[in-house]
């Protein structure tokens, strides 16, 4: 292998983990987007806390749609 091919090896390793963090950053700021919203309606809906997803879910389409 030549060392250019090393370089350019070695310059698409760091694009990957690059895009691999960045991945990771996007992934860790959906979650605790998600936690938040999810605390915000428990607090606003108490009822939420106890109840199954699918009727959550069901509630929350009537109210809302």
């Amino acid at each position: 292998m030549t060392e250019d091919e090393m370089r350019l090896l070695q310059a698409k390793h760091r694009m990957e983990e690059a895009q691999a963090r960045d991945r990771m950053k996007e992934r860790k700021a959906r979650t605790r987007r998600l936690i938040q919203e999810g605390a915000i309606l428990e607090k606003v809906f108490p009822l939420a806390e106890g109840m199954d997803l699918t009727k959550l879910e069901d509630v929350l389409r009537e109210h809302f749609s």
